[in-house]
C-alpha cells in the first residue's frame, strides 16, 4: 500500500467538495480527514473529524488543530451571479489566500489544490470578472511557495454517489445534460469529469506528480485512472 496521507477538506458540503470527501472517506490511501465548514457535510466516518468554522479570515481560535497535514483539497466556492467584483472577490481570492497562508506556515510540507475553473484568466486582465478573481487566486497560490500545488480547472462535472448540487439551478443543469452524458463524454472528453474523477484525482496527485500545475478535465481522468 501506498503512504497514507492526512488531508484537509474545505467546501465539503457543496457538489464538488462533497464528492472529493466521500474518496478521501473510502481510501485506504487517506488515513485522516479534516473536515472545515460553516455547516456540517452530513458524512460521518471512524477517520473523519469535523469542524464548523463561521470565518476564513480568522483561524486564531482553531490554528492547533490545523497541524500534522499532508493535503489541503480547497473546494469551496461560490456562484458569481449576484455579487459584484467586491464581493465576489472577498469570497474567492481573500478566504482562499488567508486559509493557504496560515496552512502553509503550520505545514510547510503541505499540498495544496485548489478548485478553480475552466475560462480561469491568468493574466487577470480579461473582461470576465470572476475570470480575472479566479486568475488572481490561482497566481497567488502559485506564488505562495507551497511544495506543490495544483490548480484544478475542471470543464462539466456529473454528479455521481447521490452527490447533488446546493444551487437548485445548478442542479436543473446537470439533471439535464445528465441525460446526454455518454453523448457529450464522446464529442467532448477532454471537458467532462466526474465529481468522484476529481476525489480520486486529488488522493492520486498526491503520489503521481503530473508535472504541471493547471489540471484540465483530461488530466484530472487521467489521474483518477491511476488509481481507480
Amino acid at each position: 500500500m501506498k503512504n497514507q496521507r492526512s488531508v484537509i477538506i474545505f467546501g465539503a458540503s457543496g457538489m464538488v467538495g462533497k464528492g472529493v470527501l466521500l474518496e478521501c472517506v473510502e481510501s485506504q490511501q487517506i488515513s485522516r480527514v479534516l473536515v472545515i465548514g460553516r455547516s456540517s457535510c452530513g458524512v460521518t466516518s471512524p477517520k473523519l473529524e469535523e469542524i464548523i468554522h463561521k470565518d476564513f479570515t480568522d483561524y486564531s481560535t482553531i490554528r492547533e488543530r490545523l497541524t500534522g497535514y499532508d493535503a489541503c483539497f480547497f473546494t469551496l466556492g461560490v456562484s458569481v451571479v449576484g455579487l459584484n467584483e467586491e464581493q465576489y472577490t472577498r469570497i474567492t481570492y481573500d478566504f482562499t489566500i488567508e486559509t493557504a497562508r496560515v496552512l502553509k506556515e503550520l505545514n510547510p510540507e503541505m499540498t495544496f489544490c485548489y478548485v478553480s475553473g475552466q475560462g480561469t484568466d491568468s493574466t487577470e486582465k480579461g473582461r470576465s470578472m470572476w475570470a480575472r478573481v479566479k486568475g488572481k487566486t490561482e497566481n497567488g497560490l502559485l506564488n505562495m511557495g507551497f511544495k506543490h500545488a495544483y490548480m484544478f480547472r475542471p470543464g462539466f462535472i456529473q454528479p455521481k454517489k447521490g452527490v447533488k448540487s446546493k444551487v437548485w439551478w445548478y442542479q436543473a443543469i446537470y439533471d439535464v445534460f445528465g441525460i446526454f452524458y455518454p453523448i457529450l463524454k464522446t464529442l467532448a472528453p477532454k471537458a467532462i469529469t466526474s465529481t468522484d474523477r476529481v476525489g480520486l484525482s486529488m488522493i492520486s496527485i498526491l503520489e503521481n506528480d503530473p508535472g504541471k500545475n493547471i489540471i484540465d478535465p483530461s488530466d484530472i481522468n487521467e489521474l483518477a485512472n491511476k488509481i481507480s
